[in-house]
């Protein structure tokens, strides 16, 4: 089975995602400048959209199924319009490719905008959104990962960002990591904070050199 072909085998039931869809998306993170928002980071999120599924649920699998493939699909190191552009191609999915399924594009958009606001979100925030606090604690548990994985991580976004002089990237990057340091939990659901919140704050603690 190709890579195409597991993503829609991993849709959840009641969505039919055609094989030329799941193509454009494995090829849009495929694309050149990617080194962590890639095709790994794609099959990590839709890993865990399946751990989630199979022991918290989720009330609206198909959207948030699609919100995952969909999330970096447009992706520029730096740029401010990432998730506002992946947002609007798979609402265009949705139309176009997907029409006749009784989908909620607006909802899909509407987790995809959430991702640009890491950090900015509490658990108040989401406190009537499980769907939205597991979906974000899908796409942070990279923090969460084993430490060669984080690793590669922090290797990855510093790659990305190679067309920024080191000491601004080196300054941001260190004001990011401790702004988790400071929350009083990093992640935003229960799923979240017992699997991967203890892990994700060694390795940050690992990589600010404390």
């Amino acid at each position: 089975m190709t890579s195409d072909e597991l993503l829609a085998a991993r849709a959840p039931r009641g969505l039919v995602l055609p094989a030329d869809l799941a193509r454009e998306v494995r090829v849009a993170y495929g694309g050149a400048g990617r080194a962590y928002h890639d095709g790994t980071h794609l099959e990590e999120i839709v890993q865990r959209f399946g751990e989630v599924a199979a022991s918290v649920g989720w009330l609206a699998p198909r959207e948030v199924y699609l919100a995952a493939l969909f999330h970096d699909a447009v992706y520029v190191a730096g740029a401010k319009d990432n998730e506002a552009k992946s947002a609007g191609w798979a609402r265009r999915a949705i139309e176009e490719q997907l029409s006749g399924q009784g989908l909620d594009a607006a909802r899909v958009e509407a987790l995809i905008l959430m991702t640009a606001r890491h950090g900015a979100l509490g658990e108040r925030d989401l406190a009537d959104d499980p769907d939205g606090a597991c979906f974000l604690d899908c796409d942070m548990a990279i923090l969460g990962a084993e430490r060669a994985r984080y690793d590669a991580y922090e290797r990855g976004v510093a790659a990305e960002y190679r067309a920024v002089p080191p000491e601004a990237f080196a300054a941001g990057r260190k004001a990011f990591l401790e702004g988790l340091l400071l929350k009083e939990s990093i992640f935003l659901s229960a799923w979240g904070k017992a699997r991967f919140e203890a892990t994700a704050r060694a390795n940050v603690t690992r990589a600010l050199g404390r």
